[in-house]
């Protein structure tokens, strides 16, 4: 089910063409010299995301990006290659208390630049376009 999208993305996988989302360090943390994570606020944009709920949190993470790949490689209303845009973010969500992780989380694509303004539409109805606000997120 994902040999199209993983072929397009093969023929697309080209480093020079992945699009870094524009963000500001706030900070670093390093141990002996590797880093640990980054600590980063991105602006105000618009995201693909899916909502997924499976037994095993790897799963979710798993078959939401894979939802994800398809969108990006051409399941959508432009029929197109989006781009690959880095990183793709993964939101653990918590219980009403925030005193425990749920099974749901969110895997989230930042659209490029050149579809802010008019990102083309998931054939996918799980996946849903939002705009965030500016987002403060860790990376590894």
């Amino acid at each position: 089910d994902m040999a199209e999208p993983i072929q397009q993305l093969t023929r697309n996988n080209n480093p020079q063409e992945r699009q870094s989302i524009p963000f500001t360090l706030i900070q670093r943390k390093e141990k002996l010299g590797d880093l640990l994570y980054e600590k980063r606020q991105y602006g105000k944009a618009k995201w693909a995301c899916i909502k997924m709920q499976e037994k095993q949190y790897e799963q979710s993470i798993c078959l939401g990006f894979m939802k994800l790949m398809r969108y990006i490689c051409e399941q959508n209303s432009s029929g197109l290659y989006l781009g690959i845009t880095i990183p793709i973010v993964t939101i653990v969500h918590t219980n009403e208390s925030q005193s425990a992780m749920t099974q749901a989380v969110t895997v989230a694509y930042y659209l490029p630049e050149v579809l802010q303004d008019e990102p083309p539409h998931p054939f996918d109805s799980d996946i849903i376009i939002e705009e965030w606000p500016s987002t403060i997120v860790y990376s590894r």
